[in-house]
């Protein structure tokens, strides 16, 4: 099953040609910063199976081994891959997917550093 995604301008475009493998929030303060919220929920699989198709991602090494993607246009967060934690797995937003409908994460990450401000019960 093919997915879709990209920015909020446009200039991104991505698409997976595989399964998705994985769905989970993570509450790190590096991913708050990075997005600018309380949490990020990310959906990852194989790297092989992604591709851009329109544009290019710029990169930040948020620490080593640690590559986040972003539109240089509008800023919109869009991808994290971990070489060191998770080699050969690439993770994007879920919320830059076109449709996200389908995304079910199954685990919350790094809890310790969730925010007082998200109104619901830690896992």
């Amino acid at each position: 099953m093919a997915h879709e995604g990209g920015c909020i301008c446009g200039a991104v475009r991505y698409a997976w040609g595989g399964p998705l493998r994985s769905a989970s929030h993570c509450h790190c303060r590096s991913c708050q910063r990075a997005v600018g919220a309380g949490m990020v929920t990310f959906v990852g699989g194989a790297l092989q199976d992604f591709a851009l198709t329109k544009g290019e991602m710029a990169v930040f090494e948020s620490s080593p081994g640690v590559r986040r993607g972003f539109c240089s246009a509008c800023g919109t967060s869009l991808s994290y891959e971990n070489q060191v934690g998770w080699p050969g797995e690439f993770h994007v937003t879920a919320a830059s997917l076109d449709d996200p409908s389908g995304v079910r994460p199954t685990q919350h990450s790094f809890c310790e550093d969730r925010q007082s401000f998200l109104d619901y019960p830690k896992p």
